[in-house]
């Protein structure tokens, strides 16, 4: 006598109907190793990235060698744009940011020494990528910093402190200074986030520069540029020394204010000055200046006649500062006898205007 429970109808066969829903539903059978699984999900949650940015980075945490994962990164084009779901385009759009971030290097093509020609120009992951996609371990530095209490401990029986190792920050991870250099700040104006800005800071210092140095002197031209990101990073690779031309421009700024104080004061002892004569302290030269204070005649003893001065305001402005030249007085300095003509030559001038209507 057999107790086994009898078959329940439709048990023990598949449907057709039942095949064909299992193969719609069927998905990538590809097993990623734990490790390049964890990258591309980082890499596709880093929110100061562009969506298309973290696509593509996904995408080359996919293929990247675990082992070696400084190597160059031999994928074609076409199998990055399809597994980011992305144009030819807008795929090399992504490769700019994440350049410009400082994740991943596109060092020059090599030649084949044999035929002449150049061959392909792969990618590299930075030590910033590989660090931040878990890739490699971050440096441990001397003094970590204690985890809070709140935190949960790994448990010492279980297959889970891998786990938990990957999902809680690591007390290696570096930390960046909370506020921004003021002289910085305009830089988000123009796209910049703030990890960026600090990038470029460590990028600048590391070649010997100051990034407040760089913007300083070309902010111009930043501001102006198509992509400021990569033209900003371009500045840091160039020879160029900022430091001298800011240098240089603060100087021609200085002496453009000192020039506009000195033609202000030579305007202003110009104007006080008009109407008098002065002598120099031979009492050889005579300095007249006109009722407007705009022109100014100079006599010379021995000559008859007065020569008009040019740009002589702001030496005249100095020259009475210093006490080279004085107002004439009839008590203590002698106006050459030229000055006394020309006063004449003025009277009778008057003298003819007023007598002219009566003549005509």
């Amino acid at each position: 006598m057999s107790i086994a429970q009898r078959f329940v109808a439709g048990e023990g066969k598949t449907h057709p109907e039942d095949s064909t829903a299992l193969t719609a539903f069927r998905s990538d059978d590809t097993n990623l190793p734990w490790i390049i699984f964890r990258a591309a999900f980082r890499a596709s949650h880093i929110d100061a990235l562009p969506q298309r940015a973290r696509a593509v980075l996904a995408a080359l945490a996919r293929t990247v060698d675990q082992a070696k994962p400084f190597a160059a990164i031999f994928a074609r084009r076409e199998l990055l744009t399809g597994r980011a779901l992305q144009s030819m385009r807008t795929f090399y759009r992504s490769l700019d940011d994440l350049e410009a971030a400082g994740l991943i290097e596109r060092r020059p093509q090599s030649r084949y020494v044999e035929a002449g020609l150049f061959g392909r120009a792969y990618l590299h992951l930075t030590q910033h990528a590989a660090e931040l996609l878990g890739l490699v371990e971050a440096p441990v530095p001397h003094n970590p910093e204690p985890q809070p209490d709140s935190l949960p401990s790994p448990s010492a029986t279980v297959a889970d402190g891998g786990i938990y190792k990957d999902l809680y920050p690591a007390s290696s991870q570096k930390r960046q200074p909370g506020q921004v250099p003021a002289d910085l700040q305009r830089l988000r104006s123009l796209g910049f986030l703030d990890f960026l800005i600090f990038k470029f800071m460590r990028e600048a210092r590391e070649k010997g520069k100051l990034l407040s140095d760089v913007v300083e002197a070309t902010w111009e031209h930043l501001k102006a540029a198509a992509k400021p990101i990569c033209y900003l990073s371009a500045l840091l690779r160039s020879p160029v020394d900022f430091r001298y031309q800011l240098r240089r421009k603060s100087q021609a700024a200085l002496e453009q204010h000192v020039k506009v104080q000195v033609e202000a004061q030579g305007e202003r002892v110009a104007r006080e000055s008009a109407g008098q004569t002065f002598v120099d302290t031979s009492g050889e030269t005579a300095y007249v200046v006109s009722a407007d204070g705009e022109s100014m005649t100079v006599y010379k003893a021995g000559e008859g006649i007065g020569r008009q001065a040019t740009n002589w305001k702001t030496g005249f402005a100095q020259a009475k500062e210093r006490g080279f030249i004085r107002p004439a007085t009839t008590s203590r300095h002698i106006v050459p006898a030229a000055t006394r003509s020309h006063e004449a030559r003025q009277h009778i001038a008057g003298l003819r205007d007023l007598l002219r209507p009566r003549l005509a």
